[in-house]
């Protein structure tokens, strides 16, 4: 898998802005905040991740992800290519290393947006990264959120809950916590953090 930075100029350590790394419990809005913040600012530089899932109806190769076979994936893995990976329902997903120090080096913010054991293994491989918990504005809105999708069978939004709880719990292994009571107003708190000027 080539992964490639074009006319990127190097910016000195001191300048360079930290990788900054979102997590959360599922359902609790991760995608939707980067979605609208993107849009504002699209000069924040979101990792693509590999997977070895096959692509959906309209998903892009490069652009959603970086689709890979099984032993592409074991090469990334076994190279040290990935600064974090998991399996998830059968597949696996990993964050490619190059593109992500490229952009920090060329001063460009870069955000991950990813599950919580992938956060931990970021946190292991660039302690200097921050890593920012994006909690809901309750328990009970975020089983609403679950639950309300629709889609699902009940032992799959019970597994989801269970691992919700997980997820919650670890909320002290962060640096910040945002509330998503708002997605405008926890776009802007993240912008701020990112060090990202608001137009």
């Amino acid at each position: 898998m080539a992964v490639t930075t074009r006319g990127t100029t190097p910016v000195p350590p001191d300048a360079r802005p930290r990788l900054t790394v979102l997590s959360g419990p599922s359902g609790v809005g991760k995608s939707t905040v980067v979605a609208h913040m993107r849009k504002k600012h699209p000069e924040v530089w979101l990792s693509v991740s590999a997977t070895t899932r096959k692509p959906r109806p309209g998903e892009q190769h490069g652009v959603h992800y970086f689709f890979v076979s099984d032993e592409e994936m074991d090469k990334l893995i076994a190279n040290g290519e990935l600064l974090e990976w998991a399996e998830f329902a059968g597949n696996r997903y990993g964050t490619p290393r190059a593109p992500v120090m490229e952009r920090l080096e060329a001063g460009v913010p870069v955000l991950l947006e990813i599950d919580l054991q992938g956060a931990r293994q970021v946190r292991e491989a660039m302690p200097e990264s921050r890593l920012v918990f994006l909690a809901p504005p309750s328990w009970e809105e975020l089983v609403r959120r679950l639950t309300g999708r629709g889609t699902e069978p009940p032992e799959v939004i019970e597994r989801r809950l269970q691992a919700a709880k997980v997820e919650l719990a670890a909320e002290p292994e962060f640096d910040e916590t945002l509330v998503n009571t708002s997605v405008e107003d926890v776009a802007r708190e993240l912008l701020a953090l990112m060090g990202v000027e608001r137009s």
